[in-house]
């Protein structure tokens, strides 16, 4: 009997380390050419940032190496490289923030450093704890009360905050912390437990309409059930943004799980109509819709409050910057409310052009497919969908924050992963890292060939 030997796949270490070297180059050129356009010399301390970041970088590259050897060499530098770019433009907007003392308290930048930090921090706690990642699959009911604990905690008095109509952020130890972001790793995991089994329930078909196979009745309590959570979210929170992340996500995965494009209908039939319905109840959500709507009306425009001033200033940035952009730290994105958040794709937009933000924008859908690519190897049905979900909510996330600076939909307050200050943001999405890291050493592991019986095996068995 033949013996088949399966070859493992090529972890090309080298590719990996050139990739960091040439992500942390992304971001150190944008920091250098910004002091060097504003102040026509290059920064003192350049050497010395030169050496800590590539100092770090040897070090994520051993460090993935010894703890997922196997790992896809290309996601570590895709998010290190979008984590690089982000800072050398929060950087660039502090410059421009420290000449207005208004503006003074928006220097942010040496406090996402550290947030950074503490993402990368997580993320290798992650990979030493979560040496596969089918154990979590034992936590999935566990992941499901966390998230509801999460999503509860801004409504606790005394604890949650409420910021430009929506109350999303808790006060910690005088520092703000928003829990949702964290919600998308423990519904990530709860989803893809719950999913892998039940769907051979949910796959099963019900009534035929109009030519799509409807699912059964009892089976639509999952859908229903989440859908009620979101709806929850908009209704207490006043967050459109987030209950449609999550609820996006939800039917994403069950989609993936059944293959049924019955649920991906249902999900947008039963999601928009809670979405009108919050347009006519709630002021902040309709004061979205009319920014998105009516954004260049005056009586829109020159609200103090709630109006199209920060959505008219981020387009006219994008506009000026053209096909090439203005150049690092040659442009006035700081003129646009909350550049170095919400709008952080507008600001990068005007200095680096339609070419740089569609170079940023490659970056995304390489780091995306990467982990469909993941989802695809694995073995498992609970790493397929833990690793597509992950993959789909940074999609999605990226999609609502474009569409929303772009007036392709409304405005919904998210921020785009790695690159907007927001510290909640930037270790939640790290942590989604180590998880796609941890799933695609999975998926590219050789499997462990089965040796045949030997002849006298089978002659004694006999």
């Amino acid at each position: 009997m033949a013996t088949v030997t399966i070859s493992p796949a090529r972890s090309r270490p080298f590719i990996q380390f050139l990739l960091l070297l040439l992500a942390v180059a992304a971001g150190l050129g944008g920091y250098a050419l910004t002091y060097f356009n504003r102040v026509e010399k290059l920064p003192a301390n350049i050497w010395w940032h030169a050496l800590f970041l590539v100092v770090f970088a040897l070090v994520a590259h051993l460090g993935v190496r010894y703890l997922a050897p196997h790992a896809d060499p290309v996601i570590l530098p895709m998010a290190v490289a979008l984590t690089g770019i982000g800072l050398a433009m929060i950087y660039r907007l502090d410059m421009s923030y420290r000449a207005l003392p208004d503006l003074e308290s928006q220097v942010t930048g040496s406090k996402q450093l550290l947030m950074v930090f503490a993402g990368l921090v997580c993320a290798a706690l992650v990979l030493i704890l979560v040496r596969d990642h089918r154990v979590l699959r034992r936590y999935t009911y566990t992941a499901m009360v966390v998230s509801v604990v999460l999503l509860l905690l801004p409504l606790v008095p005394g604890l949650g905050v409420e910021h430009f109509g929506a109350r999303i952020w808790i006060n910690v130890f005088g520092r703000s912390l928003q829990p949702a972001e964290f919600v998308k790793v423990s519904l990530a995991v709860f989803f893809a437990g719950y999913l892998v089994s039940n769907r051979d329930n949910l796959a099963i078909g019900g009534p035929k309409v109009l030519g799509l196979r409807l699912p059964r009745a009892r089976d639509l309590g999952p859908i229903f059930m989440v859908w009620a959570v979101a709806v929850g979210i908009l209704i207490m929170q006043r967050d459109l943004g987030t209950s449609l992340l999550f609820f996006g996500l939800f039917v994403a995965m069950i989609y993936i799980a059944t293959n049924r494009v019955s649920w991906l209908v249902i999900g947008s039939g039963i999601f928009l109509p809670a979405a009108a319905a919050a347009y006519f109840l709630f002021d902040h959500v309709q004061g979205r819709f009319n920014v998105w709507l009516h954004a260049y009306s005056p009586e829109i425009y020159n609200r103090e409050f709630g109006g199209s001033y920060q959505v008219v200033q981020g387009q006219f940035g994008m506009a000026s910057g053209g096909l090439f952009g203005s150049g690092w730290g040659r442009g006035y994105p700081q003129l646009v409310p909350f550049a170095q958040s919400d709008f952080i794709l507008s600001s990068l937009a005007e200095e680096l052009g339609f070419t740089g933000l569609f170079a940023i924008l490659l970056m995304y859908l390489i780091l995306i497919e990467r982990g469909m690519r993941a989802a695809i190897g694995v073995r498992d049905g609970f790493g397929k969908l833990l690793a597509s979900g992950i993959s789909f909510s940074l999609a999605l996330q990226l999609f609502v924050v474009l569409g929303g600076i772009t007036r392709i939909i409304p405005l919904t307050g998210l921020t785009a992963p790695f690159l907007a200050q927001g510290g909640s943001s930037m270790v939640a999405s790290w942590i989604l890292i180590a998880l796609l890291l941890r799933v695609s050493d999975a998926a590219r592991r050789p499997a462990t060939p089965v040796e045949p019986p030997s002849v006298s095996a089978e002659v004694s068995g006999e």
